[in-house]
């Protein structure tokens, strides 16, 4: 099984960016507890802050992988371009939050991505990354 996750933008400052939401640990580090766990599951990880380059990156996986773990951050609550990004690839999404969006600002209630979602995973930290790949096992 190949899977990919996607990191939109200020995510790359996990472990240092409001530690009381994100909590303390790195992605890189937590992507390397992934691995570990998942070893039978082929895990790629893709991060950046530049809205087009998500959109690029989920078309270029949007049809060869088994699936996709897409956390767009706060993309996730402006971008109709990643929305449709979503909906016009073959391989299935899972949207994954590491905040529970809906105890957030009034804003993050919104996501254009959801609906194009195999489904949504939010608020467990970044064990919600671990619930999404056991979703496609």
């Amino acid at each position: 099984m190949k899977l990919l996750i996607i990191n939109g933008p200020n995510l790359n400052l996990l472990g240092k960016r409001e530690p009381e939401v994100y909590g303390n640990q790195t992605f890189e580090d937590y992507f390397s507890t992934l691995q570990f766990k998942f070893k039978d599951v082929q895990l790629e990880y893709f991060q950046s802050n530049i809205e087009g380059e998500l959109i690029t990156r989920l078309q270029d996986a949007g049809f060869d992988y088994d699936g996709i773990i897409l956390n767009a951050a706060a993309y996730t609550h402006t971008s109709v371009g990643i929305g449709d990004a979503v909906k016009a690839i073959k391989t299935p999404v899972v949207e994954v939050h590491i905040s529970n969006t809906h105890k957030r600002e009034e804003f993050r209630h919104v996501s254009y991505i959801s609906s194009g979602a195999k489904g949504v995973i939010l608020g467990f930290g970044l064990q919600s990354y671990d619930l999404a790949v056991q979703s496609f096992l």
